[in-house]
């Protein structure tokens, strides 16, 4: 009998290596955003395909994946990444090039999936996973009168009280290019970057900041953490906040009274990409996971779980039609979402080429903007 337990325990113990070993490996951030991507669309996938797909926690970076191509041991398929690691993985042939349309499903209705997608990819190695949003939010008890726009942000006279921002010039400065210098983003296209790349334009716009800090109906207080902007709003320090869509969802969720405003909003991005030469590469199990996960089911699928939106324009009229989406089964989620038609008349698409050529500038006028303070 003991002979018999020891056999049956080594061959599950074989069992679940093989399994392992022949399981699709899907690398993203962790924390509530990997368990929706699993809930959402990793755990429906693999029981459609019968294909395992398994999931691992990375801290960002190519590193890790480059050094895993020079020990001739690549152990992942898929990752989560930025914009900028998709176009420099693709330059040094870490990652698969697609050929989008063949590789990626159609909309339900037969839209070609580049025709889905709410933008373009930033290289040819690049599949949309999510859309969140830089916007703000205030808090309805805390007000008497409703923010609607961003200029309303700047404006201490009718909205007097503290702001919070992002401790980093990013989102502040495209926010006070619409906001307090006025350009109309529209939806999506250049103008702001048009603005802040013009002599001066940076300069306007991180002055507009120091002026709402050194306002003495205004002022600014500054936050790192994704959680302290609605506490900030919770606790009546500030009157409005800077932040990301999915924190003020979490907050109104648990009952805080905040109303998070679009108008000027802007779009942050994060795609999936396809390492070359990883395990199941050449078998195409990797492709059919990843083609089955970006579907426009499968990316509505991780709506249930958190407040990014999906890339796909058609993965909204999914969520419409199983409304209400959200996990607690009373909440409708196509008016969190920030590509939802109501939430795009005015927003900025990130533009990370921009931050890329000039952060090291911009921040440090930032910062001795706020050291001036």
């Amino acid at each position: 009998m003991k002979k018999l337990s020891k056999l049956l325990l080594a061959l599950s113990f074989v069992l679940s290596i093989t399994t392992s070993a022949f399981a699709v490996t899907v690398v993203s951030w962790g924390g509530a955003y990997t368990e929706s991507q699993k809930l959402g669309y990793g755990d429906p996938t693999a029981k459609k395909l019968g294909i395992p797909v398994d999931w691992v926690d990375y801290t960002g970076g190519l590193s890790e994946i480059k050094a895993q191509k020079e020990a001739g041991k690549i152990t992942w398929d898929i990752i989560d990444v930025y914009a900028k690691d998709t176009i420099i993985g693709c330059d040094e042939g870490i990652f698969v090039e697609f050929d989008f349309d063949k590789d990626f499903a159609p909309a339900p209705d037969g839209t070609p999936a580049s025709e889905d997608f709410f933008t373009s990819m930033p290289s040819k190695c690049a599949v949309g996973n999510i859309l969140y949003s830089w916007n703000f939010a205030y808090n309805k008890d805390n007000l008497k009168k409703a923010p609607k726009t961003a200029r309303d942000f700047f404006n201490t006279k009718k909205f007097p009280g503290k702001r919070a921002l992002y401790k980093g010039a990013m989102s502040n400065i495209e926010l006070a290019t619409v906001g307090a210098l006025k350009v109309k983003p529209g939806k999506g296209n250049g103008k702001v970057w048009d603005a802040l790349e013009k002599d001066g334009g940076v300069d306007k716009a991180i002055a507009a900041i120091k002026k709402l800090c050194q306002d003495p109906k205004g002022g600014c207080v500054f936050w790192n953490a994704g959680a302290q902007p609605p506490e900030l709003l919770a606790n009546g320090e500030v009157v409005m906040a800077t932040g990301w869509n999915g924190r003020f969802f979490n907050a109104q969720m648990e009952g805080t009274p905040i109303v998070q405003v679009w108008d000027g909003q802007i779009l942050d991005y994060e795609y999936f990409a396809m390492v070359k030469g990883g395990p199941n590469d050449a078998n195409g199990k990797a492709l059919k996971v990843l083609r089955e996960m970006t579907s426009s089911e499968g990316l509505a699928g991780s709506a249930k779980y958190i407040a990014y939106a999906p890339w796909r324009k058609s993965s909204i009229a999914v969520m419409e039609a199983g409304e209400p989406w959200f996990k607690d089964g009373k909440t409708n989620m196509v008016p969190h979402m920030p590509t939802a038609p109501a939430n795009t008349k005015n927003y900025m698409l990130m533009n990370p080429n921009f931050w890329a050529d000039n952060q090291d500038e911009i921040g440090e006028k930032w910062e001795a903007m706020k050291a001036g303070l």
